[in-house]
């Protein structure tokens, strides 16, 4: 499929230019990727990691505690 994109404007010319040279790619590959970015066409689907599946899943244990405890001392002689 062919278009013809009219009104392009300078800023935009410049970047695609720009990118199109750092890339090595042609004007038109550059333009296609951006125009399927910008689309959101042929994106993988991000996978979105917010952990709140594990949230409230924490077990207390004794040993566990004691330890998290220990870690909260402060030594002062370390801080002289």
């Amino acid at each position: 499929m062919q278009y013809t994109v009219r009104g392009i404007p300078k800023a935009l010319d410049k970047i695609i230019r720009q990118r199109a040279r750092a890339e090595g790619k042609s004007m038109n590959e550059v333009a296609i990727e951006a125009l399927a970015d910008g689309l959101g066409f042929g994106q993988e689907s991000i996978v979105v990691r917010d952990l709140s599946d594990i949230v409230g899943t924490w077990k207390r244990e004794a040993a566990v505690e004691t330890a998290l405890t220990a870690q909260d001392t402060v030594d002062e002689a370390l801080w002289k």
